[in-house]
């Protein structure tokens, strides 16, 4: 199995919450400084920051699997083919894990699944989308090949590459300057003036953009406000046709 869920590191935890429910999703785990939200498709975990630290407001890429010994290996497998991408099983601060590892140096963790999705009982339409932006992106969207990651045609991929797991959430290669980084964003299969309907009658800044390819929405991200700093938008971009 393969599910996308990335992790956010926020000092304002409640307002993340606030937005995620309003947005439809389904809180499946609250453990303290932990909480996790369903989509319809991919799931999204919130980590307790200290305000002002470093980590406060950053978003780490991650996924979920159902066999960390079986997805190394066959990560591997692929990575071998391809010379771009390496899998290590690893004790890390959470537990038993896996590091992947990009040609470009960019690493992120698989996890064990701890539970199964609710996303039953989440808006269907609504999907979690991470974001790996690289100098390199020919090298990320191999890396994501690698681990099982099924290719996405759409209509700009010159310089994109865009994915989806098979068992919830979407995966994008960004083209990016610097360090490779983790971006955050959403997917939205239905009707976007519903959502932005919605969300502005539950108190949210939210305006509605056309762009080359589609609709966009940007929401005031939950971070502002706090110690992390004035952010962009928190986008939710209308599902493209391949």
């Amino acid at each position: 199995m393969l599910r996308v869920r990335p992790i956010h590191f926020t000092s304002r935890v409640e307002s993340w919450e606030r937005l995620l429910t309003d947005l439809g999703m389904i809180k499946s785990t609250d453990e303290g400084s932990w909480r996790e939200f369903d989509a319809g498709a991919g799931r999204l975990a919130l980590h307790q920051a200290e305000p002002g630290a470093a980590e406060d407001g950053v978003t780490h890429f991650g996924v979920e699997v159902g066999d960390l010994e079986e997805f190394a290996r066959r990560t591997n497998q692929s990575g071998a083919e391809s010379d771009t991408t390496s899998a290590e099983l690893v004790r890390a601060d959470h537990g038993d894990s896996c590091r992947i590892t990009g040609a470009d140096g960019f690493s992120f963790f698989a996890d064990k699944a701890a539970h199964g999705a609710n996303c039953a009982d989440a808006d269907p339409a609504l999907a979690v989308v991470e974001v790996w932006f690289s100098e390199d992106v020919t090298a990320a969207a191999q890396a994501l090949r690698d681990i099982g990651a099924r290719f996405r045609p759409v209509p700009d991929d010159d310089e994109t590459a865009d994915f989806t797991a098979k068992n919830g959430g979407v995966l994008m290669a960004r083209p990016g300057t610097g360090a490779a980084h983790a971006g955050l964003g959403f997917e939205y299969a239905g009707d976007l003036e519903a959502v932005r309907d919605r969300l502005t009658a539950a108190g949210h800044d939210v305006t509605l953009t056309e762009e080359a390819f589609g609709r966009t929405l940007h929401v005031e991200h939950p971070d502002n406000g706090g110690a992390a700093g004035q952010r962009a938008p928190l986008w939710i971009s209308a599902r493209r046709p391949s």
